[in-house]
């Protein structure tokens, strides 16, 4: 199967909307898990530490998640093995497994390291994020797939 632009476009949509929604809800989750893990700050404070870095920290996290979604939509149609509705979810669970060991590198070499909790050794920390994930692949694949659905049902409508 091509590679398709309008495709990646849907994706890097769905992606950036699933990825703010994380954003939004990350107090509600440090309340849950008792831990101040933020990806915003983590990327925000990477890049500066004076007032902007909720701003800049969003807009990497919002641009990751839109690159993310369209790598996704242009390989989900080859997972056809999963049901429709585990698709993101195991997309963003193999992401993070894959992804997580890094966080020693965070812990040791961030600029902002002092100010920020450790994650490599937190269970709070790996939970937390994993429910990050779970929630990001769910709205990502179920937004993507509306819109694959509703593209598909619009081209029909046309021949």
């Amino acid at each position: 199967m091509p590679w398709s632009l309008s495709r990646s476009l849907r994706g890097a949509l769905a992606g950036s909307l699933a990825a703010a929604v994380w954003a939004l809800q990350q107090p509600l989750d440090k309340r849950v898990f008792r831990f101040a893990f933020d990806d915003v700050e983590l990327l925000g404070k990477a890049v500066t530490r004076g007032p902007r870095w909720r701003a800049v920290g969003t807009a990497m996290h919002v641009f990751n998640g839109a690159v993310f979604g369209a790598l996704y939509a242009q390989l989900v149609p080859r997972a056809s093995r999963l049901p429709a509705w585990g698709r993101g979810p195991a997309a963003a669970l193999l992401e993070h497994l894959l992804s997580w060991p890094a966080t020693a590198l965070t812990d040791r070499f961030h600029p902002a390291r002092a100010s920020l909790p450790k994650l490599l050794r937190s269970r709070r920390a790996f939970a937390q994020a994993t429910w990050r994930h779970v929630l990001f692949g769910s709205l990502l694949g179920e937004l993507e797939r509306r819109s694959w659905r509703s593209r598909r049902a619009s081209d029909h409508r046309r021949n």
